[in-house]
């Protein structure tokens, strides 16, 4: 379990510096391209796992229909955090996302007419208290921001790790659904020990495809997948005869412009190839570690790798966001 733990809430910590890295806000579709290459990668390893975890490959097709709801709020939820990481500091934009486990309960308690313990309540007046100061003591980053990028773009950008939030908490309650148990499951012939799999390859399938017609889309755009310029925005030389011409790169030049996305989608799916495996030995412990962990390594590798510097009451609040987080996991 432990390897899995580790392997896991390191992959993901270190998939959010390189989300970062590769998120430029002069490039248009800079978050589209990344769910593409994220898509092309969770492809591969569903592919495998479809074939060596005793999938019904049969009822496979029914079932990547039955779990689209869910899939679709992961991955436009993974997209709004691609767009929004190119114009915001990661270490405010991921403590909000991460909270998205306060809003489970919530949703459960309104849907399911489940009752909220007092425990409960107070861990998520902790986070919300925690996201709203932070937000509130931004004002450095909010003028910057603005200034950059003006208002509406301003906006929209605060408000993508907000949607993030929202999405994948409506998916995890609806996973709910569909992973609880056999008895229950919306999915079709699946036994307890391939329950999981057939979700989590039905999710990983769809991101394949959807990653297809965005590429698809960028086509028609006239977009390079392999490129971190605009379209209209190449490089000129000058051949023997005068004339300008467009300079093209090796291929070798196309992949080392988008080396920050694949290494990205590499340890995305890193972090998605173990993490079953360590929820399926560790239960309650292995998701206190993995929901909690992967928030505090990217924390840490956003100071320490990407130089970035919040105020010291920002600091105090994250903290208290982790703390509202950590309870959330045990509780």
């Amino acid at each position: 379990m432990w390897i899995f733990l580790i392997v896991s809430t390191l992959a993901w910590g270190i998939a959010e510096i390189f989300y970062k890295k590769g998120s430029l806000g002069r490039e248009k579709y800079s978050h589209l391209k990344t769910t593409v290459f994220v898509g092309i990668f969770m492809g591969i390893y569903a592919t495998v796992i479809l074939f060596t975890q005793d999938i019904d490959l049969a009822s496979f097709p029914i079932n990547l229909v039955r779990y689209l709801p869910v899939a679709l709020c992961y991955i436009v939820s993974m997209t709004c955090s691609y767009f929004g990481v190119r114009f915001i500091q990661e270490s405010i934009s991921d403590p909000i996302e991460n909270t998205s486990g306060a809003i489970v309960p919530i949703l459960c308690a309104i849907f399911l007419h489940e009752e909220l313990t007092d425990k409960t309540i107070i861990a998520i007046i902790v986070v919300v208290i925690g996201i709203l100061c932070v937000g509130f003591f931004d004002k450095n980053g909010k003028e910057d921001r603005t200034k950059r990028l003006g208002k509406t773009l301003a906006i929209w950008a605060i408000a993508m790790p907000f949607c993030y939030m929202l999405l994948d908490a409506v998916g995890t309650f609806l996973d709910i659904f569909y992973t609880d148990s056999v008895e229950t499951t919306l999915l079709i012939n699946v036994t307890e020990d391939n329950l999981e799999h057939t979700a989590n390859c039905a999710y990983e399938f769809t991101f394949f495809i959807i990653s297809m017609g965005i590429l698809i889309f960028l086509k028609a755009k006239g977009e390079k997948l392999f490129s971190i310029k605009n379209k209209g925005e190449e490089s000129v030389e000058v051949d023997a005869n005068g004339n300008a011409v467009i300079k093209k790169e090796t291929f070798l030049q196309k992949v080392l412009s988008q080396k920050w996305k694949i290494l990205a989608a590499i340890f995305e799916t890193i972090g998605q190839a173990t993490y079953l495996f360590a929820l399926s030995d560790g239960g309650g412990i292995a998701a206190v570690i993995l929901g909690a962990g992967t928030v505090i390594f990217s924390f840490v590798f956003s100071r320490i790798f990407l130089k970035e510097k919040l105020t010291t009451i920002q600091y105090i609040f994250i903290l208290l966001i982790f703390t509202g987080i950590l309870m959330l996991s045990f509780i």
